[in-house]
């Protein structure tokens, strides 16, 4: 259908969003199980259920407008969601996957705020006020959540970040110790020298 209105637009781009949360809330459920951090894993748990009514919200609109929410795909979320698997997959500490998964969720709602943020824009344009207090509750919503996520990034990057310096630290304890056995290993040979040394001149004398 081509799009001849700012209306059309809304309406297309409601349904790009719908499918955006859908694909979301199969996600979701794969990121919590990764996080090894308690409140990360809580916090993807939690924002499941506000996806779940997120979607519901567009529903509500659409109904409104007469529309159907369904019949297209958010290639947008389709690629993010691909990127977390991608991470998933990798051979990461616990701590650097949890600092992966952050920064993966926070891509998701960077790009769900400005979206929302533009459809709540529209609405107004378009006077739809119920839409606008429907699309302002999700945009609240995904502002609390990316607060939330880089509260919990700050401590889980010290984490991560100090197990990499640890593993640093265990490799310098190596070169030190290397350094010791080799300083023991000649000292012994000198005192072998010593020893060998008196011995030889006993026997010239003889």
């Amino acid at each position: 259908m081509k799009m001849k209105t700012l209306n059309d637009l809304f309406v297309d781009q409601l349904k790009d969003l719908y499918s955006a949360e859908n694909q979301l809330v199969k996600a979701l459920p794969k990121m919590a199980k990764a996080a090894s951090n308690s409140d990360l894993a809580a916090g993807f748990e939690e924002h499941l259920e506000q996806t779940r009514e997120q979607a519901s919200r567009i529903e509500k609109i659409c109904q409104e407008l007469g529309v159907t929410p369904k019949g297209k795909k958010c290639v947008a979320m389709e690629g993010l969601i691909e990127e977390g698997k991608e991470l998933l997959e990798e051979d990461a500490e616990p701590n650097v996957l949890d600092a992966g998964l952050i920064a993966a969720a926070q891509k998701v709602e960077h790009y769900e705020i400005a979206s929302y943020g533009t459809l709540r824009t529209w609405a107004e344009q378009l006077g739809m006020d119920k839409a606008v207090d429907l699309l302002q509750q999700t945009l609240d919503e995904e502002k609390q959540t990316d607060d939330k996520l880089t509260e919990l990034a700050q401590s889980i990057n010290e984490e991560a970040e100090a197990g990499e310096e640890g593993s640093e630290g265990g490799e310098e304890e190596d070169e030190e110790e290397s350094e010791e056995d080799a300083d023991e290993d000649e000292e012994e040979e000198g005192a072998e020298a010593v020893s060998t040394g008196p011995a030889r001149g006993r026997g010239r004398r003889s």
